[in-house]
C-alpha cells in the first residue's frame, strides 16, 4: 500500500498516511492535498469533548485519523506507550462523543492506553510534556484532571472502581453511566473475576468494555483468551451466566458499529459487558508487524520506524539476569521460570525459545504466580519467579503464607526494582526492601554489578535454601554483557569496596554503589557493598561500628522500614556511639521524571551524598 508524506502549516503535521481508497479521507489525500491539510488543520482545534461533540459524525473517522497521527508524532518526540494507544483511538472518540464526560465515569484499566483520552480531554496543549518531570502522566491521574475518574497504572483495577462509583451512584441517586474499558489481558487477573461476580449481581447501570487484541505486552494467555477469540454474539455465554447483557463482538475501528451501539445501551441501566476486537499498534505498520516491541518506545523517527536515541553497547540489568537463567537452565533440569505477563519484560524470552515446555507465563496473576510457585517448589523443582518489584506487591498476602511460611526454596527475581523514571510512582520498585524484611524465612541480595548478579542467581539455585528475593534495577550496567564463568559466593555476606580512612564508612545497597562511588571522589571515606540486606551481615556492621565515627546507609528505597532501619536498629542493639545517617526515598510518592531527576529530588544522587559526607566531616572533625 503506497504512502504519501505531506507537511501542514501547523506544527502538528501529518507525517505520513497509507492510501486506501476504501476510505475518504485516503481519498482526499490521493487527490487533493491541500484539501486535506485543510481538514486536518480543522481538526487541531479539538481539545475537549465539547469540541469533538460540534463534529459531524461523518466527520469522525476522518478525525481518528488525525488523532491516530498527532499521536505518532507526539510519541515519536517524547517516547512512551505507543501500540496500545493507537489500538483505541476509535473507542476514545466514540466514548467521548457518545457520553457526558466527566460526568459520566470512563476508567481505563491498565491506563497506558489513555493518551488519546488526555488529548481530547483538556490536555492536548501539553502533551510535549508527556511522562517528563512536572509534566503530564502516562497513565491516568486524579489530581491532573476531573476527567481523570481514577488512577489507574496497574491491571484488572477498573471493573472494581467503576463497580465503586456505579453502587455510590445509586445510593446518592445520581444518574450517569460508568464505563470500564479493560483489556483482555487484564482480564485473566483474579480481581477481574472478583469484580466481575459481584458487578453481575449489583443491579446498577455498569458497563464493561472488553478491548480484546489478543495481547497485553506479550500474547495473552490463557483459556479466557481463547474463549473471546472464539465467542460470537449469542444469548448465552459466561457473561450471561454472570449477570450481564452482552453486545458484540464488533469491530473496535468501524466508528459506523461503535458508534450506534454505544448509544444504544446509554439507555439500559443494568451491568453489561460490550465486547469489541481491535488491532494493537493499528495505523502504524512497524507496531501491528511487532507489537510486543511496539508496547513501549524511546523516542523514533516515525517514517522508518528507527529508533533516533544514541544506543550504546551496555547491557540491560533484564537481559543479565535472562542470559545468566538460561545458561543455569542448561545444566539443571529443575530449573523452571514463572513469569506473570512479562516474557519479554523479564527476558525470559532466552530461555523460552530454548526451553519452552520450563517457561510458564500465567497471565496477568500476581498472586496466582506466587502460589504456582510454591507449588513447583514443594515438588522439589526450583521455581525462579520473575517479577518486577511494584508487581510483588499484589503477591503479599501468596509470598508470606505460601512461600515463606513453608520456607520453599522459591527464587525471586525481583526486577526494576529502585526508581524507575518516566512511568513514575505507579511502578517505582522502592517498597519491596520494606516489605519484604519483616517476612521470616526470607534472603533478601542487592546485587552493585552484573557479575554479582550473575553469581547471585547461580547460588541460590545451586544451594535453594527458602526463599531468596535478588533484586536489580531498570537500566543498564555500565559494561556490555559479559559470560564469565559462573561462581557460588557467600550469600550473607556484604564487602568492602574501597578503604579510604576510618572517618565515615559508607554502605550502598545495589547499583547505587555508583553513585557512592562518585561522591566519595578525593574524600577519606570507605565505601562498603550492603549486598546481603536481610539477614544483615552483624560481622561486617560490628567491625564498621568498632572502626569508623560516621555511618551513610544509601539506598533506593523508603527510609521507613528500609535497609537503613536495619542498620539502625543493629546499631542501636551494639551500642554505637558514632553517627548514623540513612539517606533513601522521603515519605512521599515520587513523580515521573527522569531518573537522575528523581534521584536528586529525594537527596540520592552523588551530589547530595557528597553533601552529606562534607556535613558530617565538619561535625567529627
Amino acid at each position: 500500500m503506497p504512502l504519501i508524506k505531506t507537511y501542514c502549516k501547523s506544527k502538528h503535521y501529518i507525517a505520513f498516511v497509507k492510501v486506501d481508497f476504501n476510505r475518504s479521507i485516503h481519498a482526499l489525500i490521493s487527490s487533493n492535498l491541500s484539501y486535506f491539510c485543510s481538514v486536518f488543520e480543522h481538526f487541531n482545534d479539538i481539545d475537549s469533548p465539547t469540541k469533538l461533540k460540534q463534529l459531524k459524525t461523518s466527520e469522525l473517522k476522518a478525525y481518528s485519523d488525525w488523532l491516530r497521527q498527532f499521536l505518532i508524532g507526539k510519541i515519536s518526540e517524547t517516547g512512551g506507550h505507543f501500540a496500545a494507544n493507537l489500538g483505541v483511538i476509535e473507542l476514545s472518540v466514540a466514548l467521548h462523543y457518545v457520553f457526558n464526560t466527566p460526568e459520566d465515569i470512563v476508567i481505563w484499566d491498565v491506563g497506558h492506553q489513555a493518551y488519546a483520552h488526555k488529548i481530547l480531554t483538556e490536555r492536548k496543549n501539553n502533551f510535549d510534556t508527556l511522562r517528563q518531570k512536572n509534566g503530564i502522566s502516562g497513565f491516568p491521574k486524579m489530581e491532573e484532571s476531573a476527567f481523570d475518574a481514577f488512577g489507574t497504572a496497574h491491571s484488572s483495577t477498573s471493573i472494581s472502581a467503576a463497580l465503586g462509583y456505579a453502587q455510590a451512584a445509586r445510593l446518592q441517586n445520581i444518574a450517569r453511566h460508568h464505563i470500564a474499558v479493560i483489556g483482555d489481558g487484564a482480564m485473566s487477573a483474579g480481581q477481574a473475576f472478583e469484580a466481575l461476580n459481584n458487578a453481575g449481581v449489583s443491579n446498577t447501570n455498569i458497563t464493561i468494555l472488553i478491548n480484546d487484541n489478543h495481547i497485553g505486552i506479550d500474547p495473552s494467555q490463557g483459556a479466557l483468551g481463547e474463549y473471546l477469540e472464539r465467542l460470537e454474539n449469542r444469548k448465552d455465554n459466561l457473561f450471561t451466566d454472570f449477570g450481564f447483557q452482552y453486545f458484540g463482538p464488533i469491530d473496535g475501528h468501524d466508528l459506523d458499529q461503535l458508534l450506534p451501539l454505544l448509544e444504544s445501551i446509554k439507555s439500559i441501566d443494568t451491568p453489561k459487558i460490550v465486547h469489541i476486537r481491535t488491532v494493537k499498534g493499528k495505523g502504524y505498520a512497524p507496531a501491528e508487524a511487532e507489537q510486543t516491541k511496539w508496547h513501549s518506545t524511546s523516542r523514533f523517527d516515525k517514517l522508518s520506524g528507527k529508533n533516533t536515541v544514541e544506543s550504546d553497547s551496555f547491557v540491560k540489568y533484564q537481559d543479565i539476569f535472562g542470559k545468566t537463567l538460561l545458561e543455569i537452565a542448561e545444566n539443571n533440569t529443575k530449573v523452571v521460570a514463572v513469569t506473570p505477563a512479562m516474557i519479554s519484560g523479564s527476558s525470559l524470552h532466552f530461555m523460552q525459545e530454548k526451553f519452552p515446555e520450563r517457561v510458564f507465563d500465567v497471565g496477568i496473576a500476581e498472586q496466582h504466580a506466587l502460589t504456582f510457585s510454591a507449588g513447583l517448589a514443594a515438588s522439589g523443582l526450583i521455581p525462579v519467579c520473575c517479577i518486577y518489584s511494584t508487581f510483588l506487591q499484589r503477591g503479599y498476602d501468596q509470598l508470606i503464607h505460601d512461600v515463606a511460611l513453608q520456607n520453599l526454596p522459591v527464587i525471586f527475581a525481583v526486577d526494576r526494582a529502585g526508581l524507575v523514571g518516566e512511568d513514575g510512582p505507579t511502578h517505582h520498585g522502592v517498597f519491596d526492601i520494606a516489605f519484604l524484611q519483616t517476612i521470616p524465612n526470607i534472603t533478601i541480595l542487592s546485587p552493585a554489578n552484573q557479575q554479582d548478579l550473575r553469581n547471585a542467581l547461580y547460588t541460590a539455585v545451586s544451594e535453594p535454601k527458602g526463599p531468596i528475593v535478588i533484586r536489580y534495577p531498570r537500566g543498564k550496567a555500565k559494561e556490555e554483557f559479559k559470560a564469565t564463568k559462573l561462581t557460588n559466593i557467600p550469600l550473607n555476606k556484604g564487602k568492602m569496596v574501597s578503604d579510604n580512612g576510618h572517618k565515615i564508612a559508607l554502605v550502598s545497597v545495589g547499583t547505587m554503589q555508583e553513585e557512592c562511588l562518585s561522591a566519595i571522589q578525593g574524600t577519606e571515606v570507605s565505601l562498603f557493598d550492603g549486598f546481603c540486606i536481610k539477614p544483615i551481615d552483624r560481622t561486617m556492621f560490628e567491625a564498621i561500628f568498632s572502626q569508623y565515627s560516621a555511618v551513610i546507609i544509601v539506598e533506593e528505597g523508603q527510609i521507613i522500614g528500609g535497609f537503613g532501619s536495619s542498620v539502625l536498629q543493629l546499631a542501636n542493639e551494639l551500642n554505637y556511639k558514632g553517627i548514623v545517617r540513612t539517606l533513601g526515598i522521603p515519605d512521599v510518592f515520587v513523580g515521573h521524571a527522569s531518573i537522575s531527576e528523581q534521584r536528586h529530588s529525594a537527596g540520592i544522587d552523588a551530589s547530595t551524598i557528597r553533601q552529606t559526607i562534607e556535613d558530617i566531616l565538619l561535625t567529627i572533625n
